[in-house]
């Protein structure tokens, strides 16, 4: 790495003079600041390539300096320094992502070290990223994330950055968003890409079940254990565990999940003997969290264990010039299974993908096109009908600038009426109404608890 860059914050004027002294002749391009928060402001103009912060500073503390550096650059190495520090001020600073937790008056050899190897270690990261993204594409296996707009380019980048750090990650999104192929790009891009990837659907399993699935049990722990049964998390060893859906899991489950979380062990239920595991955590959900964090219905203590980073997967809707792309390569993938001359869409039938709102995302434009290709009679590909029983895209006009008749139903009764429909047209069978829906079986339940609850199970 030529002449990294180095940000030193402290308010005092002798400690960056001092630094600047010490530093020369490293090779390095110190930029020292008094003010935390101009420090904040040239960090968003060009990120350095670690950052040395005080405690204790008028304006902007130390840690909330780390937070916004983290949240710019969640690999960025920090040292805080500080005259009045606490225990409590290194857990939270080393909570927080940094890298050391210095007592003024620091020795300048030990500092100086500490930055060496913390920018080698850095330059090693993005050497091996290099190497493996170089590796992924020679053997055909980039990014499962398909599209070209800027929310997907700059999804594309974060994952690329997170994949080689060992941090928790929670990824939100609307269902059929595709969260779970973000989860799989941040196992297979990662060192530990060898090591097991396990996939666990909160959302349709009840508390006993989950444990079990989760944990394992004993021969004898309950009626019917008849075996000892290794659980998920511990199959995972060494690897990455996917839960989707944990907005879903009861105030009990998040406890114990927890723990698990806190002390990277397991132990079975009916079991005594606590089982080192060493996963990365990567959790979805189409809640917002913080929301539920704010309401007292999800642990805050849980949230900020596994909210270590966050993505946010962009809807269908927000990237729209991503809808021919993703069209044609469902179209040839769904060609070759079912063995079909299938070439794409005619022009009205792509105008019409273009224009319309799509609820289910992603999923449910895969589900189309397959849907398509099954009943195509020719090469060139129509839809089967009106998408989302005649709902157009105007309707949901994400800024609301669309002029939208009086009389013209809401998006959420369009989408109520779709799938009420779709129901009865499969006699109530729940399973393939959510796979002509492009939705998962969770999500139409929750829709038609919602619909119960509010009294519109038999009104459209």
């Amino acid at each position: 790495m030529s002449e990294p860059t180095i940000f030193f914050v402290d308010d005092d004027p002798r400690a960056g003079e001092l630094f600047e002294r010490f530093g020369r002749g490293e090779g390095w391009r110190i930029e020292t600041f008094r003010d935390p928060r101009r420090a904040l402001a040239a960090l968003r103009e060009h990120l350095p390539e670690l950052l040395v912060t005080d405690l204790k500073m008028p304006g902007m503390g130390g840690l909330a300096l780390l937070r916004a550096a983290r949240a710019a650059d969640p690999e960025l190495p920090v040292i805080i320094i500080t005259g009045y520090s606490t225990v409590d001020d290194a857990i939270e600073a080393l909570r927080l992502g940094a890298a050391d937790f210095l007592k003024k008056p620091y020795d300048p050899e030990e500092l100086l070290q500490q930055i060496r190897l913390l920018l080698a270690n850095r330059s090693l990261r993005q050497e091996n990223r290099a190497l493996r993204a170089a590796l992924a594409e020679s053997r055909g296996q980039g990014s499962s994330l398909l599209g070209e707009s800027a929310p997907m380019q700059e999804l594309r980048r974060l994952v690329a950055r997170l994949a080689e750090v060992r941090c928790n990650v929670i990824v939100q999104g609307e269902s059929g968003t595709g969260k779970e192929l973000v989860a799989r790009d941040l196992h297979a891009l990662s060192p530990w890409a060898e090591q097991p990837f396990v996939v666990i659907d909160c959302g349709a399993l009840g508390d006993t079940l989950l444990e079990s699935e989760l944990f394992g049990h004993e021969k004898g722990a309950f009626t019917g254990a008849d075996q000892r049964r290794i659980g998920r998390l511990e199959s995972a060893r060494g690897g990455t565990v996917f839960l989707d859906e944990i907005g879903n899991i009861s105030d009990a489950m998040q406890t114990k999940l927890l723990r698990v979380v806190q002390e990277q062990q397991i132990t079975r239920v009916g079991g005594s003997e606590p089982i080192d595991i060493d996963v990365r955590f990567i959790v979805a959900t189409h809640r917002d969290l913080e929301a539920m964090v704010a309401e007292g219905r999800f642990r805050h203590d849980l949230y900020h264990r596994l909210n270590v980073v966050r993505i946010d997967v962009p809807p269908l809707r927000a990237r729209r010039e991503d809808i021919p792309l993703l069209a044609q390569a469902f179209v040839a993938e769904m060609a070759e299974r079912f063995g079909r001359p299938v070439q794409g869409f005619s022009p009205a039938a792509m105008q019409d993908l273009l224009d319309y709102h799509w609820p289910g995302n992603v999923r449910e434009l895969r589900n189309l096109v397959e849907r398509c290709v099954a009943l195509a009679e020719g090469p060139v590909l129509e839809l089967p009908g009106p998408l989302g029983g005649g709902a157009p895209a105007a309707a949901a006009d994400d800024d609301g600038a669309g002029a939208i008749d009086a009389d013209q139903p809401d998006l959420r009764t369009l989408e109520r009426r779709y799938i009420l429909r779709t129901l009865a047209r499969f006699d109530g069978n729940r399973e393939k109404t959510a796979a002509a829906l492009g939705i998962n079986k969770s999500t139409l339940w929750r829709r038609l608890q919602q619909y119960e609850a509010e009294g519109a199970g038999s009104g459209d």
